[in-house]
């Protein structure tokens, strides 16, 4: 483990853009973490910007005294920061991250009440298992994030495929084996294709929405 991590200032784009260049084409495994402190605003709100920032520096060293020498960590902005874990699995990220977040719950944050809780929710995914690429991978933890906080916040979770259901009703049959053959091509899920076929379907209508 590293004693002090590097802590850099990335947009979403130019962290997916590292994540790619460690995946080495996509031969490389890699989990990734996407975390989000619980409530922060209210942090900022009742006890002051100072709190706030004293706040993301607790959060900070413990990513930066915790993770490997090899960890690529991020803050994207807010109170959201990346992790990406070279070489490790979903459920080895699992069990570092809740390490991280149950160290993090346990100490007090000094210009913070006492009786304020302060936790994190973690979202974690990993090549190949969950993904083609680093932006497939970046969405799949975004995902698992959403549903931690979904599921009560305070907590890390893995990601977990939603199944699309796709009735032949509402589907021409050339159209799924369609989407099937192209999931074999491409080596991604149909429900990560269709996401992303709506994806662009919204944008196309950004103006009526």
């Amino acid at each position: 483990m590293a004693t002090t991590q590097a802590m850099a200032r990335l947009t979403r784009d130019e962290f997916i853009e590292r994540v790619e260049a460690l995946l080495h084409h996509g031969n490389a495994p890699l989990a990734l973490a996407l975390t989000d402190l619980d409530n922060f605003s209210s942090i900022n709100d009742t006890f002051g910007r100072e709190a706030g920032d004293a706040t993301l520096r607790a959060w900070e060293r413990v990513l930066g005294s915790n993770l490997p020498s090899d960890a690529v960590v991020a803050r994207l902005g807010g109170d959201e920061y990346a992790v990406a874990l070279p070489g490790q699995s979903a459920e080895n990220a699992l069990i570092l991250c809740e390490e991280m977040r149950e160290h993090f719950a346990s100490h007090h944050v000094e210009g913070v009440g006492a009786n304020q809780a302060i936790d994190a929710s973690i979202g974690i995914a990993a090549h190949p298992a969950h993904s083609a690429g680093a932006a497939d991978l970046m969405q799949a933890a975004g995902e698992a994030l959403m549903r931690a906080k979904r599921e009560g916040r305070g907590r890390s979770a893995i990601y977990v495929e939603e199944k699309m259901v796709l009735k032949t009703t509402y589907y021409r049959r050339a159209a799924l084996d369609r989407l099937s053959r192209l999931a074999t091509a491409t080596g991604r899920t149909e429900a990560m294709l269709l996401r992303e076929a709506l994806d662009n379907l919204l944008d196309s209508y950004s103006a009526e929405t």
